[in-house]
């Protein structure tokens, strides 16, 4: 409807022009200046983008060009700023010279900019455009006060990658239920196997593990009722929790002196065999191959602890936004449209290494993507990761507070205490 009205549009201002000439007659100020004047302008599009490394810079502004061939009555300006110098630049051009389209992420980094009322209300465009249903895994990530807020581009999924060689030689099925799993854990504990690798060092592996106990014990939206501090650290939900993890560091599932490993070195006993599972993003396969394990290496979704509690995943969402003193809204609006098509996303977040959100996208055909295409575009929602989902200064805590229970599980109650402390100063 937009394209059309945007032709139509031009035609009119087109016509206008040539009744303004007065057939022979010359426009006013003559000769080539007057056909000059009579040109229709073209409409604007601003877009503010955080790909500053060559590869993915490429693949985006291949993905403009296109949107150029196909609406050539727009002109786009695309500004590319340093990765991390964008975290910084966001937070002064959204309130000062905002562009029509800016780059960022779901979750709560959208959220605070949501509650600065510095960006706009996406809902139309959600139910227009069929995002509510070609999208939907992605929507709660997006949705603050009942409305949408943006628009996902491309996300990767979290699970657990496994070795199949270790899991073939002991008759090992992937686990699909918690008995199951903690049956193939104490089965890799009696050959000598540690069951799950783990580098605690930059703690955000720990929250992994808290994310994924919480989304399967309470589900989504306790989840993030915890993760934006409406929700106590010291809640009886959260028992369970903790029990379920103590459980597993009592049977001695995880890496041994996992807090003095980074993730990258907590890729050594999965990659030499003497540990056979990994919780971890996508972004491990390239390590993995260049060890020559990748062919050994399976991939399996979290599995179930509660089964009348939805399957949600942490799958860390990019987004588009469209700020609040964006001039040209509509033609924001048409770009968001075209660049969430199943066939132009699919192109660019393949590209660039991730997954598109759009379930009609064609499928991958790299196997680890694929698996993660399935799983997180079937999913019941998606999380962000919790370093996303809440406060910075609540996230440092709270992973500092998860490591330390790793470590010595029997300091939980003043754990979650000092956690909840945190919470009420930050959030109250």
């Amino acid at each position: 409807m937009l394209k059309r009205m945007l032709v139509v549009s031009v035609i009119l201002m087109t016509a206008l022009a040539l009744i303004g000439c007065g057939g022979d007659e010359p426009a006013a100020g003559g000769g080539a200046e007057g056909s000059a004047s009579a040109e229709p302008q073209l409409d604007t599009l601003v877009i503010n983008s955080n790909l500053s490394d060559p590869a993915p810079k490429a693949a985006f502004q291949t993905m403009v060009d296109k949107f150029k061939a196909e609406y050539p009555e727009i002109n786009v300006t695309l500004n590319t700023f340093d990765h991390e110098a964008y975290k910084t630049a966001i937070r002064n051009f959204l309130a000062s010279d905002p562009p029509d389209v800016a780059l960022w992420f779901a979750g709560n980094r959208m959220r605070f900019f949501v509650d600065e009322g510095l960006i706009m209300d996406v809902s139309d465009l959600w139910e227009d455009a069929g995002f509510n249903d070609t999208m939907a895994s992605s929507k709660a990530a997006f949705t603050a006060d009942g409305k949408q807020w943006g628009v996902p581009w491309g996300y990767y999924q979290w699970g657990m990658f496994y070795r199949q060689d270790i899991f073939d030689q002991y008759g090992l099925e992937v686990p699909e239920t918690w008995d199951e799993f903690l049956e193939v854990g104490d089965t890799l504990i009696a050959n000598g196997i540690t069951p799950v690798t783990i580098g605690t060092k930059y703690l955000w592996t720990a929250a992994g593990w808290f994310d994924y106990l919480n989304l399967r014990i309470n589900g989504y939206d306790y989840h993030i009722a915890l993760t934006n501090g409406e929700a106590s650290y010291l809640d009886p939900e959260l028992d369970e929790v903790f029990e379920v993890w103590a459980d597993l560091l009592d049977r001695g599932f995880f890496l041994e002196n996992h807090a003095t490993y980074s993730w990258q070195e907590a890729q050594a006993p999965f990659i030499n065999g003497t540990a056979a599972m990994y919780l971890i993003g996508n972004f491990i396969t390239p390590d993995l191959e260049s060890a020559g394990v990748l062919e050994d290496t399976g991939f399996f979704q979290f599995p179930v602890i509660d089964p009348d509690v939805g399957m949600y995943e942490d799958a860390p969402t990019e987004a588009y936004l469209i700020p609040a003193g964006a001039e040209n809204v509509e033609e924001a609006k048409l770009f968001l449209e075209f660049v969430s098509r199943a066939d132009v996303l699919a192109d660019f977040a393949y590209e660039v290494g991730n997954i598109p959100p759009n379930k009609e996208s064609r499928a991958p055909e790299d196997r680890f993507t694929l698996a993660g295409f399935n799983m997180l575009n079937s999913a019941d929602g998606l999380a962000q990761f919790y370093d996303r989902d809440t406060n910075p200064e609540m996230a440092s805590t709270g992973m500092e507070g998860f490591q330390e229970f790793m470590v010595n599980p029997d300091r939980i109650d003043a754990i979650r205490a000092r956690l909840d402390e945190e919470r009420k100063a930050i959030f109250q």
